[in-house]
């Protein structure tokens, strides 16, 4: 479990930082001010900033260049002698210059060095950039971003005095390059290698496929058996007589489980690594659609590609994934307002680190994918538009440009206090869900 929880930590922290440099890289490259760029969340352990300026600096200069020429007579020859005189002289001019320094702690200045060091950047009028800082709590990042909450708008370095396109793509930027990531991410597994479906129709028998489960149904026998979605059926099984069996491929399985209904059986499954043998009864009666067992299967082999063909691949699979996690956040939103939202099968952090621990069972492969799935969900949740999100303060730059005015800075901050409230609400909610789940 520690290093199911390790996985989850890597994944979670990589998928923040990668939000939050979106909005600090778009934000610099148009002009906005970011006093603080971090890993991990504060305290603060170290940073480190650089501050520039100009200072005059003294130059030892060449001023002139005399030439004299004296032209001397030796009898019928003519001698002519050249004199160099070069004049140097001291000037001052400003020179751009700067500096790193080491901020330890969470404060500014505490020492008697970092007093030093801002005494003298004040005094030299000295600029200080950013603070990139490695924090305490590794779960992702953040940055600060001048006049993100409305203030410093005079200021022409300010988020707030920038045009509302410009805002828009710093807002926008963290969102974007959550699903760049789920691409470098899923374009990497095509190249590692990355499980594909085979058709049920084609009926193969193929050595190196793989028999998984894809679903379960609640409550089914494979529930009571113990089976978990990614287990994968070995081929060879033993029947209720204990004579051995080879199972080619899915419609063999399925058939080996319909000649069995109402008798024990024992599949042989891995779960990763591990080798289980799990019993269990086929339903002779099974509701329609649902089969005897109540799983789902699919025939999958390994596939790889080469690098320029799996950036292909890995673009058409974040466009399937996106498209088939929005279907599924219309059927949610759909159940809530139906009264059924009681049932939604809704995960949080609890939840999504238990779902890490069964991936990580399954392979590298698989857990590259499940990061890359986690960023698509990352960017899709931020970009809708609800107040606290980025989407919901994008929603408020395009009221402003709609009507010609900003927003009142204390009704925008009302709404985004209250929706982030209702958001921890909720997340409080599902927590313990998941909690409750697994009592």
């Amino acid at each position: 479990m520690f290093v199911a929880i390790l996985i989850f930590i890597i994944i979670l922290g990589l998928l923040v930082f990668v939000h939050e440099l979106g909005h600090f890289m778009v934000a610099r490259r148009n002009g906005v001010k970011a006093p603080e760029f971090g890993f991990g969340f504060p305290p603060r352990i170290v940073g480190i900033q650089f501050i520039s300026g100009q200072e005059q600096k003294k130059f030892f200069e060449m001023e002139s260049v005399e030439r004299e020429k004296i032209d001397i007579k030796i009898g019928d020859e003519e001698i002519i002698q050249e004199t160099i005189t070069e004049k140097f002289h001291n000037v001052e001019k400003n020179v751009p210059v700067g500096k790193w320094r080491i901020i330890w702690g969470n404060k500014d200045g505490d020492d008697e060095n970092e007093r030093q060091d801002l005494q003298e950047a004040h005094e030299k009028q000295f600029r200080g950039g950013t603070i990139y800082s490695l924090n305490w709590f590794p779960l992702g990042g953040f940055v600060r971003i001048k006049g993100e909450d409305g203030g410093n708008a005079g200021d022409e370095d300010s988020f707030a005095n920038k045009s509302a396109w410009k805002r828009i793509k710093i807002l926008a930027a963290g969102v974007a390059m959550n699903f760049i990531f789920a691409w470098i991410l899923l374009s990497v597994t095509f190249m590692l290698g990355a499980p594909e479906e085979i058709s049920p129709d084609a009926n193969t028998n193929n050595a190196n496929s793989k028999i998984q489960i894809s679903g379960i149904i609640a409550d089914a026998p494979a529930g009571l058996m113990g089976l978990k979605v990614g287990d994968e059926i070995t081929k060879t099984q033993k029947d209720p007589a204990g004579e051995s069996i080879n199972l080619k491929n899915v419609k063999e399985v399925q058939d080996y489980v319909n000649a069995n209904r109402g008798k024990e059986i024992t599949l042989e499954i891995l779960r990763g690594k591990e080798k289980l043998e799990l019993k269990g009864t086929p339903r002779v009666d099974a509701p329609q659609g649902q089969g005897a067992l109540g799983i789902a299967l699919s025939e999958t082999v390994l596939v790889k590609y080469p690098w320029y063909a799996a950036i292909w691949k890995g673009l058409l699979a974040v466009r399937d994934m996106t498209m088939m996690i929005f279907v599924g956040l219309f059927g949610l939103i759909k159940m809530l307002f139906a009264g059924h939202g009681s049932s939604a099968d809704v995960s949080g952090p609890v939840g999504i680190a238990i779902l890490t621990r069964e991936v990580a069972n399954l392979g590298l492969v698989y857990i590259i994918q499940f990061a890359a799935i986690l960023s698509i969900n990352l960017g899709i949740i931020n970009i809708l538009p609800i107040p606290a999100l980025d989407g919901g303060r994008i929603l408020f730059v395009l009221i402003e440009t709609i009507k010609g005015s900003p927003v009142s800075p204390k009704v925008e901050q009302a709404f985004h206090t209250f929706f982030f409230a209702l958001l921890m609400l909720l997340m409080l909610a599902v927590t313990y869900k998941d909690i409750a789940k697994l009592f």
